[in-house]
């Protein structure tokens, strides 16, 4: 928001004054991050029970005047986010603040913390304690509203049903042993590793959002439960599957406990080492054809948000250049696009149960940054982007890239790393053939990174010099009409005449590779129109069938 937009949001929070989503803080330099935290607890969790998107923090207005006085709290734009850091370590599950808005109010500085309301099913806590309001008061979530808040998907939820028939005797040790060595990982900063070793099993499982008092769910079997139990999550399998395509053939499934088995079939991927040599250098840089934290992600993402009434299973398909993954279910919460920035928090879950025992034994996270990660972390290995495909009724595939499509593209990365995501993914589409939006087009041109007509855009001269892709360039270089326009005069005077279809032949080849086909028709129509109109040919047959002659 700008800061008219700003200021008029002050304004409006400060008429209708504190409620249980907006608290008002005069708030110092030092003001307490524990007390920041607890109050991003509260905020988010009334936010929920009132159906409010978000909910307020605001620093520089005195609670006795209900006036603007400023605060100089976290001047330096470091330790400001170093306080979203804080919070996403103190919270459960992580999630931290949605933006920090910062309006300079008659020369006063005042801060908006933006909090996102607690996912559908999720209370958020704080430091292991769950905090609500009372009115303008500050205190702890109430089993009611604990229950209300969790109790609104859980009849809905497949991942939470409890599983009557199954017992703790039915999860695998490995996986639980596994599992509290990730939990102790993930709150080390709270808990010592003995102490979460030394915690009864079902105080673990609960504390892990695993089972329920004890009792074994649906998710507990899909993430520890052992192989020979999967029985009990009949008809629904579950099962991921790994298929190798190619000159090769092969294929293996892999049943729960789906902690373990996950890195188990990132094990069968075929991850061999490959160079990829910048321009004018005799040293290559090596990188892995895939990266596992990318495949990890990907895998752990179809699991926590599959459709498992659909009946299927999750398939990682190996191809020689690639990866897809397919998961049934739509894409449940908005569209790939809007989680490439990083900025979007989920707010639905199709497995809310499930994802949050994900989010505690560190296999996902809760604040949508997977997908932004998994382009990142691409780029980074100067790869393709991945590509997500939703047209399958009821699926989701995506494809990560293990080679190069366009080595100039790959050059690029390389020799420009301060690239920001935006412009590597413009690059990518333009890689693949794929449209950009007109904006992209701007933006790039400018940079000097594209040119071309549309549709068909191709890497600039500049670049393709750098990065050995000249072939490439003079294919797509439009020349100057007048060298097209003396190809027709001189083939006229060597052959007396010509038809379009003489014309057509002697120009298609050696018009840009950027034209279309109709482009190019269009082209040559508009370059003999030209050379009539100026008297230096004339047309000696019939509009139909024309033929073309030097004019006397």
């Amino acid at each position: 928001m700008d800061q008219p937009a700003l200021n008029a949001l002050l304004e409006a929070l400060i008429s209708t004054w504190e409620n249980e989503i907006v608290e008002f803080k005069q708030a110092g330099n030092d003001y307490d991050t524990n007390k920041i935290g607890e109050y991003f607890s509260a905020l988010s969790n009334e936010a929920n029970l009132r159906g409010q998107e978000r909910a307020w923090l605001v620093f520089g207005v005195s609670n006795k005047t209900r006036g603007v006085v400023g605060t100089n709290y976290r001047e330096e734009p470091e330790r400001m986010h170093g306080l979203k850091q804080q919070v996403a370590q103190g919270t459960e599950p992580s999630v931290t603040y949605r933006d920090i808005h910062e309006l300079q109010h008659a020369d006063r500085r005042v801060l908006l913390f933006e909090i996102p309301a607690a996912p559908r099913g999720i209370p958020i806590a704080w430091k292991g304690h769950y905090h609500a309001r009372a009115g303008e008061s500050l205190g702890s979530l109430g089993l009611d509203k604990l229950d209300e808040i969790r109790q609104q998907t859980l009849a809905q939820d497949w991942s939470a049903q409890l599983v009557p028939a199954a017992s703790l005797a039915d999860l695998d040790e490995a996986a639980l042993a596994r599992a509290r060595e990730a939990f102790a990982q993930k709150y080390a900063n709270r808990f010592s590793a003995d102490e979460v070793m030394g915690w009864p099993l079902t105080t673990f499982l609960d504390r892990a959002r695993l089972t329920q008092s004890g009792r074994v769910t649906r998710t507990a079997l899909l993430l520890l439960g052992k192989p020979e139990s999967v029985w009990h999550l009949s008809p629904h399998p579950a099962q991921l599957t790994w298929k190798l395509e190619g000159a090769e053939r092969a294929y293996q499934h892999f049943a729960p406990p789906f902690l373990l088995t996950t890195t188990q079939l990132y094990q069968r991927i075929r991850n061999i080492q490959l160079r990829l040599l910048p321009q004018d250098e005799l040293l290559p840089i090596e990188v892995s054809k895939y990266d596992q934290k990318i495949v990890l992600e990907a895998l752990h993402n179809c699991i926590a948000h599959q459709d498992y009434t659909r009946d299927g299973r999750v398939v990682v398909i190996e191809q020689p250049d690639r990866l897809v993954f397919e998961n049934e279910g739509n894409f449940f919460d908005g569209a790939p696009s809007d989680y490439l920035e990083g900025n979007r928090i989920p707010r639905r879950y199709r497995n809310p149960f499930l994802a949050q025992a994900m989010a505690e034994l560190n296999m996902i996270d809760t604040m949508g940054y997977g997908i932004h990660d998994m382009y990142a972390r691409q780029a980074k290995r100067y790869f393709p982007m991945p590509d997500y495909d939703l047209a399958e009724s009821g699926a989701v595939r995506l494809t990560i890239y293990g080679s190069v499509v366009d080595p100039a593209y790959s050059r690029l990365l390389i020799q420009k790393t301060d690239l920001p995501l935006a412009d590597v993914l413009a690059l990518d589409r333009v890689q693949k053939k794929l449209p950009i939006p007109d904006e992209a087009v701007s933006r790039l041109k400018r940079a000097g990174l594209i040119e071309g007509r549309k549709p068909r855009f191709h890497v600039s001269a500049s670049v393709a010099k750098a990065t050995g892709n000249m072939a490439d360039y003079i294919r797509t270089r439009a020349q100057d009409d007048e060298f097209y326009a003396k190809l027709i005069t001189d083939y006229l005077q060597q052959s007396g005449q010509a038809s379009r279809a003489d014309i057509d032949k002697l120009l298609v080849d050696k018009l840009s590779d950027a034209l279309t086909p109709d482009q190019k028709q269009r082209k040559i129509g508009n370059l003999l129109t030209k050379l009539r109109r100026r008297g230096r040919i004339l047309n000696a047959g019939s509009r139909g069938k024309p033929e073309w002659k030097l004019a006397e």
